[in-house]
């Protein structure tokens, strides 16, 4: 690559070699006023002056050169996966944007992968969380105008080796809710978390399917598991009961409907106790996830309940991940948290 710098004056007529960023700070804006390739006119001279340029850069491209936009569309094609879209190169940037409302999927390896070359710039929000439709998950650009190409071969071939970026859609789940404490049955204590569900589930597409009050017993939480899964709802959360009381059955409960417990106890803060079973639906054999939700669920906004729900909505299970969840697991009482205000929860 070869860069020669010339005044402005004497650029008239001449293709720009990369993009022109203009900014307003006064309307905070910030965009590309001049297109790579495009070319520069007398009309264009005051504009430019007023960007603070004196001159300008003519790039002559040698072979095995990739220029920066090129660069950036040839990782999104690797990059892209199912209900993600890849935008067209901006000042030399390509981002990832979401075609559905889901949950983000993608191995931090790829990144990391990527990123090994100084000269790439691979960034994406934090994979496994909520996002909407519309909203960018990555953007990825090269420092410098151009790279060899065996550099922007490598970066392919390190995404393509690994599974691309996902969205995996939420599904309208239609969820059962067992409140279980007799101080609730007998309205001596009000219950405080199905107005918190309702939240939850609209947020992820999903309704109440309905609710049934319990005693602390084993066989009343059973049953009332039971008779959501025979009147075919998709996911039942139980609440409360989940700590190590003498009185509290509710894990026993779930243990008696499913056929399999992937986890008891996590190591996120608020609701280490959560649970997560799997039961046969009786209607249609499906898998049916039955979710024992600790008490902090119904004061605290944001629990490891809220880690989980995503991974439900999206028909996966997060498996070995619960186990990682400690990293970042403390839940702030802020709107720093599980569901930014940019996607979910705002003000929240």
């Amino acid at each position: 690559m070869k860069i020669t710098t010339i005044p402005l004056e004497k650029a008239v007529g001449l293709p720009l070699a990369h993009d022109l960023t203009q900014i307003d700070a006064k309307n905070h804006k910030k965009s590309a006023r001049f297109k790579k390739g495009q070319i520069v006119t007398e009309a264009d001279l005051e504009t430019l002056r007023g960007m603070g340029r004196e001159n300008l850069s003519i790039m002559e491209m040698s072979p095995g050169d990739v220029h920066e936009d090129d660069a950036a569309r040839a990782l999104g094609e690797a990059l892209c996966g199912e209900n993600l879209r890849v935008t067209a190169p901006s000042e030399g940037r390509c981002n990832l944007v979401a075609e559905k409302s889901g949950l983000l999927w993608y191995l931090a390896e790829t990144v990391n992968r990527v990123n090994q070359d100084p000269d790439w710039v691979l960034s994406a929000l934090a994979p496994h969380r909520p996002v909407l439709e519309g909203q960018v998950v990555a953007g990825f650009r090269i420092r410098p105008l151009v790279m060899e190409d065996y550099r922007v071969e490598r970066a392919v071939a390190a995404v393509r080796g690994s599974r691309p970026f996902a969205i995996l859609p939420f599904r309208p789940l239609k969820v059962g809710l067992v409140t279980t404490g007799k101080e609730i049955v007998d309205n001596k204590v009000e219950d405080a978390f199905r107005p918190k569900l309702l939240d939850k589930l609209a947020r992820l597409g999903g309704s109440l399917f309905g609710q049934r009050f319990c005693t602390d017993s084993l066989e009343r939480i059973s049953e009332a598991i039971a008779a959501f899964l025979e009147e075919g709802a998709d996911a039942v959360i139980c609440t409360g009961g989940m700590s190590v009381d003498a009185d509290d059955r509710t894990p026993g409960a779930i243990r008696s409907r499913c056929y399999r417990i992937p986890f008891q106890g996590t190591p996120a803060l608020p609701g280490a106790m959560l649970m997560l079973g799997w039961a046969k639906s009786p209607l249609d054999g499906r898998d049916v996830a039955v979710i024992g939700a600790p008490a902090c669920v119904a004061f605290d906004d944001r629990t490891a309940l809220d880690k989980l729900l995503p991974f439900i909505f999206a028909g996966v299970e997060p498996g070995d991940l619960v186990r990682r969840w400690g990293v970042g697991g403390l839940c702030e009482h802020c709107s720093v948290c599980h569901y930014p205000a940019c996607a979910f929860a705002a003000g929240s």
